[in-house]
C-alpha cells in the first residue's frame, strides 16, 4: 500500500533532519505501526503521507501513486486522524459529520446512511445532536475517528488515535479498526506511545529514533529476533532508556 524510498525532512534552522533517510514498506491489508520517542519524526512522516509537507528527498508512492505528482487522487483514497481533535467545537456530532461528508462529495442518503452506522457502532448515536464542546475527551476521539472513515478510505492514518482516553473508549476504537481491516480491507498506518496497545493491535512495527529507522518487521518476529518477551523490551532494547524531552 505504501512505499517510502530514502525519504528525508529538513527544517530550517534545525540541527538534524527530522526524518532522516526513512525507507519503509506498508503491506496492504496490514495493520502498520510507526512507534519513537518523543521528537522521533512520527508525525513529520505521517504529514508528509497527507501530503502537508514534502519531502526534502526522496519518494513516497501510495498504492501506485506518486504522492508528488498525483496528490489530489492520493487524498481521496486515504482518511486521516490527527492527534489533535479535528471538529467544530460549536456544531453538533452531526452536524460535523454532515459538512465534512460533504466535503468528500458523498451524497447526501449515502451519507446520512454512514454517519448513523459509525454513530451506532460507536456508541453515540444518542449524542449526535450534542455540540462536541460537551462532549468527554473519549466522545471526541470517536468522532474525529468517524470523521476519517466517511468517505471508505483504503489506507487509513491515524496519529495517536487513543492518547488521554478513557479504557471504554480506547477498546471500542481499536476494536473498531481491527473489524474495518478484516472484514474491508482497511489498510491502518497508526503511531502511538502505548506499546501494550501496539503489540496486541498491529501485525507489522517499525521503530524510529531521531529521524532515523532503527528497525521494521511482523510484530511477532521482532520480539524473537531480539530476543524479548515483549515490544516494549524490543523497543527500550534499541532506543534506550535515557530521557526523552
Amino acid at each position: 500500500m505504501v512505499e517510502i524510498s530514502e525519504v528525508t525532512k529538513n527544517y530550517k534552522k534545525a540541527s538534524r533532519p527530522a526524518v532522516n533517510n526513512v525507507s519503509l514498506v506498508i503491506p496492504k491489508q496490514s495493520i502498520f505501526g510507526l512507534l519513537g520517542p518523543n521528537g522521533a519524526g512520527k508525525t513529520t512522516l505521517i504529514s508528509m503521507l497527507c501530503g502537508l509537507f514534502k519531502p526534502s528527498s526522496g519518494k513516497i508512492i501510495i498504492n501506485g501513486l506518486d504522492i508528488a505528482i498525483e496528490p489530489k487522487k492520493i487524498k481521496q483514497i486515504i482518511g486521516v486522524v490527527p492527534q489533535e481533535i479535528a471538529l467544530y467545537s460549536k456544531l453538533t456530532a452531526y452536524e460535523n459529520l454532515m459538512f465534512l461528508g460533504h466535503m468528500y462529495g458523498i451524497e447526501t442518503t449515502e451519507l446520512k446512511k454512514r454517519i448513523n452506522d459509525n454513530l451506532e457502532i460507536l456508541g453515540l448515536s444518542g449524542n449526535k445532536d450534542q455540540q462536541i464542546a460537551e462532549f468527554s475527551g473519549g466522545m471526541k476521539r470517536r468522532i474525529n475517528l468517524i470523521a476519517g472513515l466517511l468517505h471508505h478510505p483504503e489506507l487509513l492514518i491515524l496519529d495517536e488515535p487513543t492518547v488521554g482516553v478513557d479504557i471504554q473508549s480506547k477498546t471500542a476504537i481499536i476494536e473498531y479498526l481491527k473489524r474495518l481491516n478484516k472484514e474491508n480491507g482497511m489498510t491502518v498506518f497508526y503511531t502511538s506511545h502505548h506499546l501494550g496497545e501496539a503489540e496486541h493491535f498491529c501485525s507489522h512495527i517499525a521503530i524510529i529514533d531521531e529521524g532515523k529507522l532503527i528497525t521494521q518487521g511482523r510484530t511477532n518476529d521482532l520480539i524473537t529476533e531480539n530476543n524479548c518477551s515483549n515490544i516494549e523490551e524490543v523497543y527500550l532494547k534499541i532506543t534506550g532508556r535515557k530521557f526523552r524531552d
